[in-house]
């Protein structure tokens, strides 16, 4: 088998941009891999998320419960490795994914009391590990924000136009929550976590530079490897 490594990360973390710098940085490096993201917003499989994201099935995200919405991703991800992916991987290969069943992880354990979180993630690993056969990661690398600042950045990404958010990223409440539930998964699941925050003199928090960052997620990539 080979190495599956995940980026992960909230809505407004960098992530996407991070992915992207890290995937160059290695295709100039001439290293062999393949690229994932998820979800496969092009592709068949994601049906059931861009309905759910479009606010078709509800307009919060409680409208839909841990266990349905995760099925929804699990479907595409499993698509992804039979089409994709899963051959290269299984030959030893590397591959990098933006987002993988982590982002269920995070997204829906926020749905739930913490009292249940470690339930959640137990039913989830063995559905999608176990169940879809799809392999666990080897490694996970989280991207850490403060919500206020992913929330200016999402903002931002969207020019100030709040009816471009998806019914996740309009819910505040919820990103906080997927926040504290991303915390704690990184300290009981043992990602690498890595602080995208800075804080000023005068309390003022802001997001690190991207050249900072992205030079710490290589450092950490490569011990990794």
């Amino acid at each position: 088998m080979g190495k599956l490594i995940v980026i992960e990360g909230t809505d407004g973390s960098g992530k996407s941009t991070q992915f992207r710098l890290l995937t160059q940085r290695l295709e100039n490096e001439n290293i062999a891999f393949r690229k994932i993201v998820f979800p496969q917003y092009s592709e068949p499989s994601s049906t059931l998320i861009r309905m759910y994201l479009g606010g078709e099935f509800g307009t919060n995200p409680s409208d839909v419960n841990a266990y349905a919405a995760s099925s929804f991703y699990a479907v595409d991800r499993y698509a992804s490795y039979k089409t994709d992916w899963g051959e290269f991987y299984r030959e030893g290969g590397l591959v990098l994914s933006d987002r993988y069943t982590t982002s269920n992880a995070v997204h829906q354990c926020s749905k739930l009391p913490p009292m249940h979180w470690d339930g959640f993630l137990n039913w989830l690993f063995d559905f999608e590990y176990k169940k879809f056969g799809i392999p666990a990661p080897d490694a996970v690398i989280y991207l850490a924000v403060d919500p206020d600042v992913s929330q200016r950045l999402i903002t931002e990404r969207y020019h100030g136009d709040e009816t471009k958010k998806d019914i996740q990223e309009k819910d505040t409440e919820y990103m906080a929550r997927s926040r504290a539930a991303a915390e704690y998964c990184a300290r009981t699941l043992g990602w690498h976590r890595i602080e995208c925050t800075a804080t000023d003199a005068n309390g003022a928090k802001s997001m690190r530079s991207v050249e900072d960052i992205n030079a710490e997620i290589l450092a950490k990539l490569n011990s990794i490897l």
